[in-house]
């Protein structure tokens, strides 16, 4: 059976993190189940309803958007950068058949599997909480798959520009943190200003949001098609941009 080129990259990632799967989950499961229990029952109890739900309900679909982001993110960013220039896993790698092309894949899709696993996990306890309806819940599954690659496409992106860790946290600062809090995740767009709701509902996060927050609530998003191929092209997009610069950087 003939694998994909970037299926021994995405095996290898996956072995060594099977070794600490379950710190892993757990680690990505804290941080958003903190804000989404604090806000969603301590803020929301002092809230009325948003579009006909309790406010935990609609932080409950931007938590899960936001998890998978951050997941993908920091894979994407972190784990790439040291494989590729601390542990020089990637020039091991690249002694073999394999290219480039294989290796900067296989990460986009570790990256990708990654917030798959961290999204799920939030899904899952949202869904011990009560909090999803019905059974179009599940294609919440493929909307979390699709976040995870755009957001993990953009991250090699910063992975190939950036000359060591500390670049990092301009990327969070200055992209990510912003995006969170325009995209929907812990309010309505609507409260914001004109021009900048525009620009948040262009972004990969509130495509993800678009998608996720129907589906909890048991019902079909609109403008499906518009959301699914938002993210395709930011995936598509970015990757390509990604394999482009760290082409250039690995052949200086």
């Amino acid at each position: 059976m003939n694998r994909p080129g970037f299926f021994p990259v995405w095996q290898r990632n996956f072995l060594v993190w099977k070794k600490l799967a379950l710190p892993s989950i757990l680690g990505n499961l804290a941080d958003p189940l903190i804000y989404m229990l604090g806000l969603g029952y301590g803020l929301g109890a002092m809230l009325p309803e948003i579009g006909g739900q309790p406010y935990i309900a609609f932080l409950a679909a931007g938590t899960i958007c936001a998890s998978t982001m951050n997941a993908a993110t920091f894979e994407a960013l972190y784990s790439s950068f040291s494989r590729m220039h601390v542990q020089k896993t990637w020039d091991a790698i690249l002694n073999t058949p394999l290219g480039l092309t294989d290796v900067v894949a296989g990460e986009l899709f570790w990256a990708a599997t990654k917030s798959f696993f961290s999204g799920c996990a939030i899904l899952v306890v949202v869904t011990v909480m009560g909090l999803t309806n019905g059974p179009l819940a599940l294609f919440i599954l493929p909307a979390i798959v699709l976040t995870g690659l755009a957001f993990a496409a953009l991250g090699l992106i910063w992975n190939a520009l950036a000359p060591s860790y500390d670049f990092f946290m301009y990327y969070f600062t200055l992209f990510i943190t912003p995006m969170t809090l325009i995209s929907g995740v812990f309010f309505p767009t609507d409260q914001l200003p004109g021009w900048l709701a525009l620009i948040g509902a262009w972004l990969p996060l509130a495509q993800g949001v678009a998608l996720v927050r129907p589906l909890l609530a048991g019902e079909v998003p609109t403008d499906i098609a518009l959301h699914v191929g938002v993210l395709l092209a930011t995936t598509a997009i970015a990757f390509a941009i990604a394999l482009r610069l760290t082409r250039r950087r690995l052949l200086k």
